[in-house]
Protein backbone atom coordinates (compact mmCIF):
# COMPACT_ATOMS: atom_id res chain seq x y z
CA UNK A 1 0.00 0.00 0.00
CA UNK A 2 1.79 3.77 -0.79
CA UNK A 3 1.67 6.14 1.67
CA UNK A 4 -0.93 8.49 1.92
CA UNK A 5 0.42 11.81 0.33
CA UNK A 6 1.34 14.94 2.80
CA UNK A 7 -1.76 16.46 2.29
CA UNK A 8 -3.82 13.75 4.40
CA UNK A 9 -1.33 14.83 7.42
CA UNK A 10 -1.68 18.58 7.01
CA UNK A 11 -5.45 18.95 5.68
CA UNK A 12 -6.30 22.43 6.88
CA UNK A 13 -9.64 24.25 7.90
CA UNK A 14 -10.73 27.84 5.78
CA UNK A 15 -8.96 29.80 8.05
CA UNK A 16 -5.56 27.67 7.54
CA UNK A 17 -4.85 27.93 3.98
CA UNK A 18 -2.97 25.08 2.66
CA UNK A 19 0.60 26.16 1.60
CA UNK A 20 1.60 25.68 -1.79
CA UNK A 21 3.53 22.63 -3.12
CA UNK A 22 0.98 20.07 -1.64
CA UNK A 23 -0.06 17.16 -4.36
CA UNK A 24 -3.82 17.95 -3.38
CA UNK A 25 -4.48 21.65 -3.00
CA UNK A 26 -7.54 23.31 -1.97
CA UNK A 27 -7.13 26.50 -3.40
CA UNK A 28 -7.34 25.15 -6.49
CA UNK A 29 -10.14 23.21 -5.76
CA UNK A 30 -12.21 26.01 -4.81
CA UNK A 31 -11.11 27.65 -8.45
CA UNK A 32 -12.34 25.23 -10.05
CA UNK A 33 -15.49 25.27 -8.88
CA UNK A 34 -15.80 28.94 -8.39
CA UNK A 35 -15.46 28.69 -12.33
CA UNK A 36 -17.48 25.69 -13.54
CA UNK A 37 -20.15 26.83 -10.90
CA UNK A 38 -20.44 30.74 -12.42
CA UNK A 39 -23.56 32.07 -14.18
CA UNK A 40 -21.12 32.27 -17.22
CA UNK A 41 -21.99 28.69 -17.53
CA UNK A 42 -25.26 28.84 -17.61
CA UNK A 43 -25.89 25.83 -15.94
CA UNK A 44 -23.74 23.52 -17.72
CA UNK A 45 -26.65 21.71 -20.06
CA UNK A 46 -25.19 19.79 -22.41
CA UNK A 47 -25.81 20.44 -26.54
CA UNK A 48 -25.45 24.81 -24.93
CA UNK A 49 -22.80 27.31 -25.19
CA UNK A 50 -22.55 26.03 -20.95
CA UNK A 51 -21.09 22.72 -22.91
CA UNK A 52 -18.81 24.67 -25.08
CA UNK A 53 -17.47 26.89 -22.38
CA UNK A 54 -16.99 23.73 -20.21
CA UNK A 55 -15.34 21.58 -22.25
CA UNK A 56 -12.84 24.35 -22.96
CA UNK A 57 -11.97 24.69 -19.28
CA UNK A 58 -11.65 21.13 -18.99
CA UNK A 59 -9.60 20.57 -21.81
CA UNK A 60 -7.54 23.70 -21.16
CA UNK A 61 -6.82 21.62 -17.23
CA UNK A 62 -6.08 18.74 -18.73
CA UNK A 63 -3.37 19.88 -21.38
CA UNK A 64 -1.54 22.04 -18.46
CA UNK A 65 -1.09 19.08 -16.45
CA UNK A 66 -0.08 17.42 -19.63
CA UNK A 67 -2.24 14.44 -19.83
CA UNK A 68 -2.55 13.06 -23.30
CA UNK A 69 -5.92 13.21 -25.35
CA UNK A 70 -7.51 10.38 -24.06
CA UNK A 71 -9.35 9.07 -27.70
CA UNK A 72 -7.03 9.48 -30.22
CA UNK A 73 -5.61 12.81 -30.32
CA UNK A 74 -8.65 15.04 -28.99
CA UNK A 75 -9.85 15.27 -25.87
CA UNK A 76 -13.58 14.67 -26.25
CA UNK A 77 -15.89 11.84 -27.39
CA UNK A 78 -18.76 12.65 -29.62
CA UNK A 79 -22.01 11.57 -27.81
CA UNK A 80 -24.29 11.65 -30.38
CA UNK A 81 -28.12 12.79 -28.51
CA UNK A 82 -32.02 13.46 -29.21
CA UNK A 83 -32.82 16.52 -27.78
CA UNK A 84 -37.14 16.38 -26.94
CA UNK A 85 -39.16 19.95 -25.53
CA UNK A 86 -42.48 19.46 -24.42
CA UNK A 87 -44.36 22.06 -25.54
CA UNK A 88 -47.52 21.10 -24.66
CA UNK A 89 -48.78 18.78 -22.30
CA UNK A 90 -52.54 17.60 -21.34
CA UNK A 91 -53.73 14.18 -18.99
CA UNK A 92 -56.90 13.61 -18.23
CA UNK A 93 -57.92 10.24 -16.10
CA UNK A 94 -61.59 9.62 -15.95
CA UNK A 95 -62.06 12.85 -17.34
CA UNK A 96 -60.54 14.92 -14.56
CA UNK A 97 -57.68 16.86 -15.67
CA UNK A 98 -54.35 16.82 -13.89
CA UNK A 99 -52.63 20.14 -13.50
CA UNK A 100 -49.39 20.02 -15.35
CA UNK A 101 -46.21 20.34 -12.91
CA UNK A 102 -48.52 20.73 -10.03
CA UNK A 103 -50.39 17.51 -10.39
CA UNK A 104 -48.55 15.53 -12.79
CA UNK A 105 -45.50 15.48 -15.25
CA UNK A 106 -45.31 14.09 -18.95
CA UNK A 107 -42.58 13.03 -21.43
CA UNK A 108 -42.14 11.07 -24.30
CA UNK A 109 -38.85 10.01 -26.02
CA UNK A 110 -40.64 8.88 -29.78
CA UNK A 111 -39.63 10.18 -32.52
CA UNK A 112 -43.26 12.03 -32.91
CA UNK A 113 -43.77 15.66 -32.84
CA UNK A 114 -47.25 14.87 -31.77
CA UNK A 115 -48.29 12.13 -29.21
CA UNK A 116 -52.13 11.31 -28.31
CA UNK A 117 -53.71 8.32 -26.23
CA UNK A 118 -57.35 8.18 -26.21
CA UNK A 119 -59.45 5.73 -23.60
CA UNK A 120 -56.37 3.76 -22.60
CA UNK A 121 -57.08 1.64 -19.84
CA UNK A 122 -55.61 2.42 -16.30
CA UNK A 123 -54.18 -0.35 -14.66
CA UNK A 124 -52.07 -0.21 -11.15
CA UNK A 125 -49.29 -2.58 -10.92
CA UNK A 126 -47.67 -2.37 -7.60
CA UNK A 127 -44.45 -1.47 -8.14
CA UNK A 128 -43.89 -2.29 -11.31
CA UNK A 129 -41.33 -4.65 -10.81
CA UNK A 130 -40.45 -7.94 -12.70
CA UNK A 131 -37.65 -9.35 -10.69
CA UNK A 132 -37.38 -13.35 -11.47
CA UNK A 133 -34.44 -13.45 -8.78
CA UNK A 134 -36.36 -12.23 -6.48
CA UNK A 135 -39.57 -14.33 -7.11
CA UNK A 136 -42.09 -11.06 -7.61
CA UNK A 137 -44.05 -10.25 -11.23
CA UNK A 138 -46.47 -7.69 -10.62
CA UNK A 139 -47.34 -8.19 -14.16
CA UNK A 140 -47.45 -11.73 -14.11
CA UNK A 141 -50.74 -12.61 -16.06
CA UNK A 142 -51.85 -9.44 -17.28
CA UNK A 143 -51.55 -7.61 -20.79
CA UNK A 144 -50.70 -3.98 -20.83
CA UNK A 145 -50.42 -3.56 -24.08
CA UNK A 146 -52.20 -0.35 -24.96
CA UNK A 147 -52.94 0.47 -21.37
CA UNK A 148 -51.76 2.66 -19.55
CA UNK A 149 -49.82 1.92 -15.71
CA UNK A 150 -49.42 3.36 -12.72
CA UNK A 151 -47.06 2.33 -9.93
CA UNK A 152 -45.40 2.57 -6.44
CA UNK A 153 -41.96 4.52 -6.59
CA UNK A 154 -38.82 2.01 -4.98
CA UNK A 155 -39.23 -1.38 -4.52
CA UNK A 156 -41.08 -3.70 -1.76
CA UNK A 157 -38.12 -4.14 0.42
CA UNK A 158 -37.65 -0.33 1.91
CA UNK A 159 -41.54 -0.52 2.01
CA UNK A 160 -41.20 -3.33 4.46
CA UNK A 161 -38.29 -2.67 6.50
CA UNK A 162 -37.71 -6.40 6.01
CA UNK A 163 -34.33 -7.80 5.22
CA UNK A 164 -35.69 -10.78 3.78
CA UNK A 165 -37.58 -8.61 1.17
CA UNK A 166 -35.62 -7.40 -1.70
CA UNK A 167 -32.76 -6.12 0.07
CA UNK A 168 -34.67 -4.47 2.92
CA UNK A 169 -34.46 -1.00 2.99
CA UNK A 170 -31.63 -0.81 0.73
CA UNK A 171 -33.08 -0.68 -2.85
CA UNK A 172 -32.43 -2.62 -5.26
CA UNK A 173 -31.97 -1.24 -9.02
CA UNK A 174 -35.93 -2.65 -9.29
CA UNK A 175 -36.91 0.75 -7.40
CA UNK A 176 -35.35 3.15 -9.88
CA UNK A 177 -37.46 5.12 -12.01
CA UNK A 178 -35.04 4.46 -14.96
CA UNK A 179 -35.94 0.73 -14.54
CA UNK A 180 -39.93 0.68 -14.29
CA UNK A 181 -40.34 2.77 -17.28
CA UNK A 182 -38.39 0.34 -19.07
CA UNK A 183 -40.10 -2.57 -17.65
CA UNK A 184 -43.27 -1.26 -19.07
CA UNK A 185 -42.21 -0.55 -22.08
CA UNK A 186 -40.92 -4.33 -22.42
CA UNK A 187 -44.86 -5.36 -21.39
CA UNK A 188 -46.29 -3.21 -24.26
CA UNK A 189 -47.60 -0.11 -22.04
CA UNK A 190 -48.90 2.81 -24.10
CA UNK A 191 -47.89 5.04 -21.23
CA UNK A 192 -46.37 4.82 -17.50
CA UNK A 193 -46.66 7.12 -14.23
CA UNK A 194 -45.03 6.52 -11.39
CA UNK A 195 -46.59 7.91 -8.18
CA UNK A 196 -44.18 10.15 -6.12
CA UNK A 197 -43.70 10.29 -2.36
CA UNK A 198 -40.73 12.42 -0.84
CA UNK A 199 -39.68 9.72 1.44
CA UNK A 200 -39.00 6.56 -0.61
CA UNK A 201 -38.08 8.54 -3.75
CA UNK A 202 -35.50 10.28 -1.40
CA UNK A 203 -36.50 13.52 -3.14
CA UNK A 204 -38.89 16.03 -3.20
CA UNK A 205 -41.61 16.88 -5.93
CA UNK A 206 -39.72 20.39 -6.78
CA UNK A 207 -36.39 17.63 -8.04
CA UNK A 208 -39.40 16.08 -10.13
CA UNK A 209 -40.47 19.55 -11.86
CA UNK A 210 -36.81 21.15 -12.45
CA UNK A 211 -35.68 17.65 -13.77
CA UNK A 212 -38.75 16.18 -15.92
CA UNK A 213 -39.64 19.90 -17.44
CA UNK A 214 -37.26 21.56 -19.98
CA UNK A 215 -34.91 20.15 -22.73
CA UNK A 216 -34.85 16.19 -22.22
CA UNK A 217 -32.22 14.58 -23.88
CA UNK A 218 -32.00 10.98 -24.86
CA UNK A 219 -29.08 8.76 -26.80
CA UNK A 220 -29.43 9.07 -30.67
CA UNK A 221 -30.32 5.66 -31.94
CA UNK A 222 -30.98 4.44 -28.23
CA UNK A 223 -32.74 0.90 -28.25
CA UNK A 224 -34.09 1.01 -24.54
CA UNK A 225 -37.36 0.45 -24.19
CA UNK A 226 -39.96 3.08 -23.66
CA UNK A 227 -43.50 3.61 -23.28
CA UNK A 228 -45.16 6.28 -25.63
CA UNK A 229 -45.55 8.08 -22.45
CA UNK A 230 -43.73 8.57 -19.34
CA UNK A 231 -44.28 10.57 -16.41
CA UNK A 232 -44.87 11.06 -12.74
CA UNK A 233 -48.05 11.70 -10.42
CA UNK A 234 -47.86 13.15 -7.37
CA UNK A 235 -49.44 11.51 -4.27
CA UNK A 236 -52.31 13.59 -3.64
CA UNK A 237 -53.02 13.39 -7.54
CA UNK A 238 -52.18 9.59 -7.35
CA UNK A 239 -54.93 9.50 -4.35
CA UNK A 240 -57.53 11.73 -5.58
CA UNK A 241 -57.33 9.39 -9.09
CA UNK A 242 -57.19 6.07 -6.79
CA UNK A 243 -60.14 7.03 -5.06
CA UNK A 244 -62.50 7.44 -7.90
CA UNK A 245 -61.60 4.05 -8.74
CA UNK A 246 -62.91 3.07 -5.31
CA UNK A 247 -59.48 1.97 -4.15
CA UNK A 248 -57.54 3.73 -1.27
CA UNK A 249 -53.65 4.52 -1.88
CA UNK A 250 -52.31 3.46 1.70
CA UNK A 251 -54.15 -0.11 1.14
CA UNK A 252 -53.13 -0.54 -1.97
CA UNK A 253 -49.95 0.22 -0.96
CA UNK A 254 -49.84 -2.22 1.75
CA UNK A 255 -51.22 -5.28 -0.61
CA UNK A 256 -48.53 -4.43 -2.79
CA UNK A 257 -45.51 -4.67 -0.27
CA UNK A 258 -46.75 -8.04 0.89
CA UNK A 259 -47.04 -9.49 -2.33
CA UNK A 260 -46.79 -9.37 -6.34
CA UNK A 261 -50.04 -7.54 -7.62
CA UNK A 262 -51.75 -5.66 -9.61
CA UNK A 263 -55.15 -4.41 -10.23
CA UNK A 264 -57.65 -2.82 -13.12
CA UNK A 265 -58.76 0.11 -11.78
CA UNK A 266 -61.86 0.82 -14.50
CA UNK A 267 -60.47 4.36 -15.40
CA UNK A 268 -59.92 5.85 -18.41
CA UNK A 269 -56.35 8.02 -19.38
CA UNK A 270 -56.81 10.40 -22.12
CA UNK A 271 -53.27 12.36 -22.92
CA UNK A 272 -51.76 14.75 -26.05
CA UNK A 273 -48.34 16.47 -25.81
CA UNK A 274 -46.48 18.10 -28.37
CA UNK A 275 -42.58 18.05 -28.53
CA UNK A 276 -39.83 19.57 -30.44
CA UNK A 277 -37.32 17.24 -31.57
CA UNK A 278 -33.99 17.69 -32.56
CA UNK A 279 -30.24 15.76 -32.99
CA UNK A 280 -27.11 17.13 -31.28
CA UNK A 281 -23.48 16.25 -30.11
CA UNK A 282 -22.45 16.68 -26.52
CA UNK A 283 -19.08 15.50 -25.39
CA UNK A 284 -17.47 13.15 -22.92
CA UNK A 285 -13.79 14.69 -22.08
CA UNK A 286 -11.26 12.34 -21.98
CA UNK A 287 -7.29 12.66 -21.00
CA UNK A 288 -4.99 9.92 -20.06
CA UNK A 289 -1.66 9.11 -18.80
CA UNK A 290 -0.31 5.83 -20.34
CA UNK A 291 0.92 2.95 -18.18
CA UNK A 292 4.74 2.45 -18.46
CA UNK A 293 4.40 -1.52 -18.16
CA UNK A 294 0.86 -2.69 -18.77
CA UNK A 295 -0.60 0.50 -20.66
CA UNK A 296 -3.20 -1.93 -22.44
CA UNK A 297 -4.65 -2.08 -18.90
CA UNK A 298 -6.67 0.55 -17.09
CA UNK A 299 -8.01 1.95 -14.35
CA UNK A 300 -10.60 4.73 -14.63
CA UNK A 301 -12.07 7.80 -12.93
CA UNK A 302 -15.46 9.38 -13.46
CA UNK A 303 -17.31 12.64 -12.67
CA UNK A 304 -20.34 14.13 -14.33
CA UNK A 305 -20.26 17.44 -15.79
CA UNK A 306 -23.34 18.58 -16.37
CA UNK A 307 -25.87 20.00 -14.59
CA UNK A 308 -29.78 21.22 -15.61
CA UNK A 309 -29.25 24.29 -16.92
CA UNK A 310 -31.31 27.64 -16.81
CA UNK A 311 -35.54 27.74 -16.78
CA UNK A 312 -36.08 31.17 -17.45
CA UNK A 313 -34.46 33.78 -15.03
CA UNK A 314 -32.80 31.07 -13.09
CA UNK A 315 -29.59 29.26 -13.28
CA UNK A 316 -29.45 26.10 -11.89
CA UNK A 317 -25.54 26.14 -11.55
CA UNK A 318 -24.85 22.67 -9.76
CA UNK A 319 -22.25 23.74 -7.60
CA UNK A 320 -22.52 21.18 -5.46
CA UNK A 321 -23.64 18.75 -8.39
CA UNK A 322 -21.27 18.51 -9.79
CA UNK A 323 -18.98 21.12 -10.06
CA UNK A 324 -17.17 19.56 -6.70
CA UNK A 325 -17.03 16.54 -8.10
CA UNK A 326 -15.47 17.84 -11.51
CA UNK A 327 -13.02 20.22 -8.66
CA UNK A 328 -12.41 16.70 -7.62
CA UNK A 329 -11.54 15.09 -10.75
CA UNK A 330 -8.95 18.00 -11.94
CA UNK A 331 -7.22 17.16 -8.68
CA UNK A 332 -7.00 13.61 -9.03
CA UNK A 333 -5.70 13.77 -12.39
CA UNK A 334 -3.03 16.98 -11.47
CA UNK A 335 -1.88 14.68 -9.00
CA UNK A 336 -1.39 11.63 -10.77
CA UNK A 337 0.36 13.48 -13.55
CA UNK A 338 3.14 15.03 -11.23
CA UNK A 339 4.14 10.91 -11.04
CA UNK A 340 5.44 8.82 -10.46
CA UNK A 341 4.14 6.88 -14.15
CA UNK A 342 1.94 4.06 -12.86
CA UNK A 343 2.49 0.65 -14.35
CA UNK A 344 -1.16 0.49 -15.84
CA UNK A 345 -2.80 3.33 -17.53
CA UNK A 346 -5.39 5.70 -16.34
CA UNK A 347 -7.90 7.62 -17.57
CA UNK A 348 -9.90 10.64 -16.52
CA UNK A 349 -13.29 10.65 -17.74
CA UNK A 350 -15.63 13.53 -17.28
CA UNK A 351 -18.83 12.85 -19.06
CA UNK A 352 -22.34 14.43 -20.15
CA UNK A 353 -25.56 13.53 -19.63
CA UNK A 354 -25.86 11.72 -16.11
CA UNK A 355 -29.04 14.21 -15.39
CA UNK A 356 -30.80 13.03 -17.96
CA UNK A 357 -30.00 9.29 -17.38
CA UNK A 358 -26.40 8.50 -17.25
CA UNK A 359 -26.24 9.18 -21.05
CA UNK A 360 -22.30 10.18 -21.40
CA UNK A 361 -21.02 7.01 -18.96
CA UNK A 362 -24.02 4.38 -20.49
CA UNK A 363 -22.53 5.83 -24.05
CA UNK A 364 -18.85 5.42 -23.03
CA UNK A 365 -19.46 2.13 -21.51
CA UNK A 366 -21.03 0.88 -24.59
CA UNK A 367 -18.29 2.68 -27.43
CA UNK A 368 -15.54 2.24 -24.79
CA UNK A 369 -12.29 3.39 -26.04
CA UNK A 370 -10.22 0.56 -24.67
CA UNK A 371 -12.38 -2.46 -24.53
CA UNK A 372 -14.03 -2.67 -20.76
CA UNK A 373 -12.50 -6.51 -20.12
CA UNK A 374 -8.77 -4.86 -20.27
CA UNK A 375 -10.43 -1.71 -17.33
CA UNK A 376 -9.60 -3.13 -13.70
CA UNK A 377 -11.56 -0.71 -12.27
CA UNK A 378 -13.86 2.38 -11.86
CA UNK A 379 -13.82 5.26 -8.89
CA UNK A 380 -16.34 7.71 -9.65
CA UNK A 381 -16.92 10.96 -7.71
CA UNK A 382 -20.38 12.85 -7.37
CA UNK A 383 -20.49 15.46 -5.27
CA UNK A 384 -17.84 16.34 -2.68
CA UNK A 385 -17.83 16.86 0.88
CA UNK A 386 -18.43 21.19 1.71
CA UNK A 387 -18.72 19.86 5.30
CA UNK A 388 -15.09 19.07 6.60
CA UNK A 389 -12.95 16.87 7.84
CA UNK A 390 -14.75 13.56 8.92
CA UNK A 391 -13.96 10.67 11.19
CA UNK A 392 -15.71 7.96 8.86
CA UNK A 393 -15.86 7.47 5.36
CA UNK A 394 -19.29 6.06 3.35
CA UNK A 395 -18.98 3.50 0.68
CA UNK A 396 -21.93 3.55 -1.15
CA UNK A 397 -23.60 0.11 -2.06
CA UNK A 398 -21.05 -1.20 0.02
CA UNK A 399 -20.83 -5.38 -0.41
CA UNK A 400 -20.42 -5.51 -4.37
CA UNK A 401 -16.99 -6.04 -4.85
CA UNK A 402 -13.79 -6.82 -4.15
CA UNK A 403 -12.51 -3.17 -5.00
CA UNK A 404 -13.97 -1.66 -2.36
CA UNK A 405 -11.08 -3.22 -0.01
CA UNK A 406 -8.74 -0.88 -1.35
CA UNK A 407 -10.64 1.90 -0.20
CA UNK A 408 -11.01 0.58 2.70
CA UNK A 409 -7.39 -0.22 3.55
CA UNK A 410 -6.45 3.54 3.09
CA UNK A 411 -9.49 4.99 4.79
CA UNK A 412 -7.83 3.28 8.04
CA UNK A 413 -4.39 4.55 7.14
CA UNK A 414 -5.86 7.57 7.55
CA UNK A 415 -7.13 6.49 10.86
CA UNK A 416 -10.57 6.58 9.61
CA UNK A 417 -13.57 4.12 9.43
CA UNK A 418 -16.12 3.28 7.05
CA UNK A 419 -19.60 3.91 7.55
CA UNK A 420 -22.73 2.58 6.27
CA UNK A 421 -24.91 4.42 4.42
CA UNK A 422 -27.02 6.86 6.00
CA UNK A 423 -29.84 6.33 3.38
CA UNK A 424 -29.82 3.06 1.46
CA UNK A 425 -32.64 3.15 0.53
CA UNK A 426 -32.04 6.51 -1.79
CA UNK A 427 -30.25 3.88 -4.06
CA UNK A 428 -27.58 5.96 -4.84
CA UNK A 429 -25.86 3.26 -6.53
CA UNK A 430 -27.51 2.81 -8.92
CA UNK A 431 -28.08 7.19 -9.61
CA UNK A 432 -24.43 8.06 -10.68
CA UNK A 433 -22.50 6.62 -13.54
CA UNK A 434 -20.00 3.94 -12.05
CA UNK A 435 -23.28 2.25 -12.56
CA UNK A 436 -23.05 2.21 -16.17
CA UNK A 437 -19.71 0.15 -15.63
CA UNK A 438 -20.74 -1.88 -13.38
CA UNK A 439 -24.04 -3.14 -16.13
CA UNK A 440 -20.62 -3.79 -17.85
CA UNK A 441 -19.20 -6.14 -15.32
CA UNK A 442 -16.70 -3.51 -14.60
CA UNK A 443 -16.20 -3.35 -10.65
CA UNK A 444 -17.08 0.62 -9.81
CA UNK A 445 -17.04 2.82 -6.48
CA UNK A 446 -18.40 5.20 -5.89
CA UNK A 447 -17.70 6.60 -2.07
CA UNK A 448 -18.33 9.90 -0.42
CA UNK A 449 -17.32 12.19 2.81
CA UNK A 450 -18.85 10.48 6.60
CA UNK A 451 -21.27 11.58 8.80
CA UNK A 452 -19.24 12.44 12.14
CA UNK A 453 -17.38 15.84 12.03
CA UNK A 454 -13.49 15.85 13.43
CA UNK A 455 -14.15 17.90 16.16
CA UNK A 456 -16.64 20.19 18.04
CA UNK A 457 -15.82 23.23 15.21
CA UNK A 458 -16.17 21.11 12.30
CA UNK A 459 -19.63 20.14 14.07
CA UNK A 460 -20.65 23.69 14.04
CA UNK A 461 -19.76 24.72 10.86
CA UNK A 462 -21.47 21.83 9.40
CA UNK A 463 -24.81 22.47 11.00
CA UNK A 464 -24.72 26.01 9.88
CA UNK A 465 -23.69 25.26 6.31
CA UNK A 466 -26.55 22.58 6.27
CA UNK A 467 -28.87 25.21 7.34
CA UNK A 468 -27.47 27.32 4.61
CA UNK A 469 -28.02 24.24 1.18
CA UNK A 470 -31.06 22.71 2.85
CA UNK A 471 -33.23 22.28 -0.03
CA UNK A 472 -31.05 23.23 -3.19
CA UNK A 473 -30.25 19.79 -5.12
CA UNK A 474 -31.11 20.31 -8.34
CA UNK A 475 -32.01 23.97 -7.73
CA UNK A 476 -30.91 27.25 -8.01
CA UNK A 477 -29.20 27.83 -4.91
CA UNK A 478 -27.07 25.21 -5.26
CA UNK A 479 -24.27 27.79 -5.49
CA UNK A 480 -20.71 28.18 -5.09
CA UNK A 481 -19.89 29.60 -1.52
CA UNK A 482 -16.12 30.47 -0.82
CA UNK A 483 -16.57 29.83 3.03
CA UNK A 484 -17.16 26.26 2.43
CA UNK A 485 -14.43 24.13 3.73
CA UNK A 486 -13.11 21.15 1.61
CA UNK A 487 -10.47 19.61 3.67
CA UNK A 488 -13.15 17.04 3.69
CA UNK A 489 -12.88 16.97 0.81
CA UNK A 490 -9.14 16.72 0.58
CA UNK A 491 -9.09 13.86 2.87
CA UNK A 492 -11.55 12.08 0.40
CA UNK A 493 -9.51 12.46 -2.91
CA UNK A 494 -6.83 11.42 -1.28
CA UNK A 495 -8.28 7.96 -0.19
CA UNK A 496 -9.30 7.74 -4.30
CA UNK A 497 -5.88 8.55 -4.82
CA UNK A 498 -4.12 6.07 -2.86
CA UNK A 499 -6.48 3.19 -3.60
CA UNK A 500 -6.48 4.19 -7.46
CA UNK A 501 -2.50 4.12 -6.90
CA UNK A 502 -2.47 0.93 -5.89
CA UNK A 503 -4.87 -0.43 -8.35
CA UNK A 504 -2.66 0.63 -10.92
CA UNK A 505 0.50 -0.14 -9.58
CA UNK A 506 -0.73 -3.80 -9.03
CA UNK A 507 -1.81 -6.60 -11.26
CA UNK A 508 -4.99 -7.64 -9.11
CA UNK A 509 -8.33 -7.72 -11.31
CA UNK A 510 -11.12 -7.21 -8.39
CA UNK A 511 -14.45 -8.97 -9.25
CA UNK A 512 -18.12 -8.64 -7.65
CA UNK A 513 -18.92 -10.38 -4.61
CA UNK A 514 -21.07 -13.46 -4.10
CA UNK A 515 -23.55 -11.34 -2.59
CA UNK A 516 -24.08 -8.76 -5.52
CA UNK A 517 -26.40 -9.24 -8.14
CA UNK A 518 -24.00 -8.57 -10.43
CA UNK A 519 -21.62 -11.56 -9.32
CA UNK A 520 -22.21 -13.78 -12.85
CA UNK A 521 -20.46 -10.68 -14.93
CA UNK A 522 -17.24 -11.15 -13.29
CA UNK A 523 -17.25 -12.87 -9.96
CA UNK A 524 -14.26 -12.55 -7.44
CA UNK A 525 -11.44 -14.32 -7.61
CA UNK A 526 -11.42 -15.25 -11.18
CA UNK A 527 -7.87 -14.90 -12.90
CA UNK A 528 -7.38 -11.76 -15.45
CA UNK A 529 -9.42 -11.47 -18.61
Amino acid sequence: MLPLLSACSQLTTPSQPEPDGHTLNETQLHADIRELASDRYQGRLPTTEGETLTLAYLQSRFEQMGLKPGNGDSYLQPVPMRRLKTTGAKLTIDGQPQRYLFDMVLNSFSDAPTVNLSASELVFVGYGINAPEYQWNDYAGLDVKGKTVVMLVNDPGFASEDPALFRGTTMTYYGRWDYKFAEAGRQGAAAALIIHDTRPASYPWMVVQNSWTGPQLDLANSQDPHPMLEGWLTKDAARAVLARAGEDLDTLTAQATEQPMHRRLGLTVDAALNQTIDFATSHNVVALLPGIEAAEEEVIYTAHWDHIGAQGEEIYNGAMDNATGIAALLALADAFSQGPQPRRSVRFLAVTGEEQGLLGSRYYAANPITPLGQVAGVFNVDSTNIYGRTRDYTLVGQGQSELEQLLIDATTEQGRHISPEARPGAGSYYRSDHFSFVRQGVPSVYARGGQIPWDDATAQYKSAMQARVKGCYHGPCDTYHPDWDLSGTLQDISVYLEAGRALAEGESWPGFLPGSEFFPLRPAGDAAP
